[in-house]
């Protein structure tokens, strides 16, 4: 039982439990909900389908054949597919060093070092 100050005291036998005040529930804001996977697979899959749309516009724009070398060969292609396959080339090397990195983080993870430290 709580102490309380000497002039504020009572009896003990006149002394009522105190009750618990009961508020009225306030009405609950609508709360985002978190994101989840599916729902970041769909925006990724819009903005996709966006980037598509557009390279396929500038491909029909871009036909003009230009003068292509690489490592010793020449030749010509149209713009289009010569921009599209460096992209392609670039996507790739980025593939293979994002999944080097991934599989880098799941050794060190596995191994029970802290994923941000360094060795």
């Amino acid at each position: 039982m709580p102490v309380q100050p000497a002039s504020h005291s009572t009896p003990a036998r006149s002394r009522q439990p105190l009750e618990p005040t009961v508020r009225a529930p306030r009405p609950s804001e609508p709360t985002r909900a978190s994101g989840t996977r599916t729902s970041a697979a769909w925006f990724g899959i819009c903005v996709g389908v966006l980037v598509l749309a557009a390279l396929v516009v500038f491909m029909v724009q871009n036909t003009g054949p230009v003068a292509v070398s690489f490592l010793g060969m020449t030749g010509t292609a149209p713009l289009a597919l010569t921009l599209l396959i460096a992209g392609l080339g670039v996507g790739i090397v980025v593939l293979v060093f994002a999944s080097l990195r991934i599989g880098q983080l799941r050794r060190r993870s596995a191994s029970g070092h802290p994923t941000g430290a360094r060795r």
